[in-house]
C-alpha cells in the first residue's frame, strides 16, 4: 500500500470514529434534551396523541379534547366557558404552545410526566394515561366577577383568608382559548395578539400598576407596628395643606371639605386623606415602609400561585418627596390585584397571610393524588394591628368612601383607591378597591378589584363607583 492510500485510509477511519462519537453523544447524552425540545415534532405529536386530562373547577371539567381530522395531531384542546376561565387555564395550542395551568401541568395533562407513570412505564418510557388538575376556583365567585366587570377593562382576585385558596381570578377583556387551539388558527392568533385591548394579558397577576390609596393600608400597618401611633383613633400630626418635604408642592385631597387636618388613621382611611398618609410615610421613612411592603409580598420576584405573578413593587430608590408620594400609592409603587387581595386577606385573618394558591391537588390517570398543595403561612402584623385595621376598614364601608361594598348581614371592610396615570396625570385614572367580608356562618373572603378603563368620563372614575360594586358581588356570591 502506497503512502497516499494509507493516509487517505487513516483519514477516513478518523471520520468514521468522529461520526460514531458524535452519534453516541447525541443518543446517550443529548437524547432527552432533543426529545424535550419544543421544535421536536414528535413531542407535539405525543402531546396530542390522546385526549388530554382536564382542568377541574368544583368537580366539573372546564376543558376537553376533540378528535381532529387530516392531521398527525390526533386531538386538540377545547374549552367550556373559555372566556370565563381563560385567566385560570391559559391555553394549550397545537401551533402556539401552552400557558398558565395548561403549561405548568402539560406533562400531567398529556401523560408524559413521570409522576403519572407506573414503574413499567418508566422503564419503557411509555406515555401514561393523562391526569387532571383540580383548582380552588369557586364558579359562583368567578361568574360574579366576570359578569360584574362586563365590558370594563380590568381584573379581580378573590382569596379565602383562612386557607389561601384563590376563589376567583378574572381578567377582562378575555378570550376563548378554543379559538387558538388548532394548528390552523393563525388568523385568530394574529387578531388576539394585535388587539389594542390586549385580551391575552392576565391583568389579575401580570399587569402591576399604581395601587393608589389602597396602599394606605400598608402604610397604616407600618405606622401601627412601629408605634408611630398608638391606634387608629389617635390624632396624627398631619398639616393641611401638606407640602411635600423639601418642596413647595402642596399635596391635595380629593374631598376638599373632608376633616383631614391632623385626622386619625380611621378618619384618614374613611375620607382617603392624602396629607395624612404622605406625612406618615415621610415620618416612617423609606426603609420601614419598604420592609412592611415586602412582608405583605411586594418585591417578591417568585410569587407563584403556581402561575408566576409579576412582582408588585415598592421602589428601592426614592428621595423624601418621592417617599411621601409612595404613602398614597403613587411614585413608583405598583401592585397587582393578587397582591392587594393578599393585603386584605392577611388583615382579615388576624395578621397572618396564608400562601395564595390556585391548585388544590393534581391527579394521575387512575385518580390518585400525585401533588397536594401544602399551604404555608407567615405573620405579617400583630393580631392587635390587624384588628385595628379591620375596624377602620369597616368605617370606610359603613361611613366612608366604600359604601358600594355593603352586604346585608355581613361584616365588610375595604379601602378605595384612584391612581394617577400617564405623564402629568393626563390619562384616565385607575380605580381600585380592596376588601374583605365575613359571614355570620364564619365564611370569609378577601377581594381586590382593579379597573383600568371603564369608558366612564374622568370625573366619574372612583374606586367606590367602579371597583367596589364588582368586589361586593364576588364577596356576596361566596358568602351566599
Amino acid at each position: 500500500m502506497n503512502k497516499t492510500i494509507r493516509n487517505a485510509s487513516v483519514f477516513c477511519l478518523l471520520l468514521v470514529l468522529a461520526l460514531l462519537v458524535r452519534a453516541t453523544w447525541v443518543q446517550a447524552y443529548q437524547a432527552q434534551a432533543l426529545a424535550d425540545d419544543d421544535h421536536n415534532r414528535r413531542k407535539i405529536i405525543a402531546q396530542y396523541a390522546q385526549p388530554l386530562g382536564d382542568i377541574i373547577v368544583a368537580g366539573s371539567p372546564v376543558t376537553g379534547s376533540k378528535k381532529t381530522e387530516g392531521s398527525d395531531l390526533a386531538y386538540k384542546r377545547v374549552y367550556k366557558d373559555g372566556d370565563l376561565y381563560a385567566a385560570v387555564t391559559g391555553y394549550s395550542s397545537q401551533a402556539f404552545g401552552t400557558t398558565q395551568l395548561e403549561g405548568i401541568y402539560s406533562g400531567i395533562l398529556d401523560g408524559t410526566d413521570n409522576k403519572t407513570k407506573d414503574p413499567l412505564d418508566l422503564l419503557t418510557n411509555k406515555q401514561a394515561s393523562p391526569g387532571d388538575v383540580l383548582t380552588t376556583i369557586d364558579p359562583a365567585v368567578q361568574k360574579a366577577g366576570y359578569k360584574a366587570l362586563g365590558n370594563k377593562k380590568g381584573a379581580a382576585v378573590a382569596i379565602d383568608p383562612k386557607t389561601g385558596r384563590i376563589l376567583g381570578m378574572v381578567s377582562t377583556p378575555s378570550y376563548d382559548p378554543s379559538k387558538i387551539a388548532s394548528i390552523n388558527d393563525g388568523k385568530a392568533w394574529k387578531e388576539l395578539t394585535t388587539d389594542k385591548d390586549k385580551p391575552m394579558v392576565n391583568r389579575a397577576i401580570r399587569q402591576p400598576v399604581a395601587p393608589g390609596s389602597t396602599f394606605k393600608l400598608v402604610v397604616a400597618a407600618a405606622a401601627l407596628e412601629d408605634g408611630l401611633y398608638k391606634d387608629v383613633n389617635t390624632p396624627t400630626k398631619s398639616p393641611l395643606p401638606y407640602m411635600l418635604p423639601t418642596t413647595r408642592t402642596p399635596l391635595t385631597n380629593e374631598n376638599k371639605s373632608a376633616p383631614c387636618e391632623n385626622a386619625t388613621i380611621r378618619v384618614g382611611l374613611q375620607y382617603s386623606c392624602n396629607n395624612v398618609f404622605a406625612k406618615m410615610a415621610d415620618d416612617l421613612g423609606k426603609e420601614k415602609l419598604k420592609a412592611m411592603a415586602e412582608k405583605f409580598g411586594f418585591n417578591d420576584q417568585k410569587q407563584d400561585v403556581p402561575i408566576r405573578a409579576y412582582a408588585s413593587v415598592y421602589p428601592e430608590k426614592a428621595d423624601r418627596p418621592q417617599v411621601a408620594l409612595t404613602g398614597v400609592g403613587q411614585f413608583d409603587v405598583t401592585a397587582t390585584p393578587l397582591q392587594m387581595s393578599m393585603v386584605s386577606a392577611a388583615i382579615a385573618n388576624g395578621g397572618v397571610m396564608k400562601t395564595p394558591h390556585l391548585v388544590e391537588k393534581v391527579l394521575d390517570g387512575d385518580g390518585d393524588t400525585v401533588e397536594q398543595e401544602k399551604t404555608g403561612e407567615k405573620r405579617i402584623v400583630s393580631e392587635g394591628t390587624a384588628e385595628q385595621l379591620r375596624s377602620a376598614m369597616q368605617t370606610v364601608v359603613n361611613e366612608g368612601t366604600g359604601s358600594s361594598a355593603k352586604i346585608d348581614g355581613a361584616e365588610v371592610g375595604g379601602k378605595t383607591g384612584t391612581a394617577q396615570r400617564g405623564v402629568n396625570n393626563k390619562d384616565t385614572p385607575y380605580a381600585w378597591f380592596t376588601s374583605y367580608a365575613k359571614g355570620s356562618d364564619g365564611k370569609e373572603v378577601a377581594v381586590a378589584v382593579f379597573i383600568e378603563d371603564s369608558g366612564a368620563a374622568r370625573a366619574e372614575v372612583s374606586g367606590n363607583g367602579l371597583a367596589a360594586p364588582v368586589a361586593q358581588k364576588m364577596m356576596k356570591a361566596y358568602l351566599k
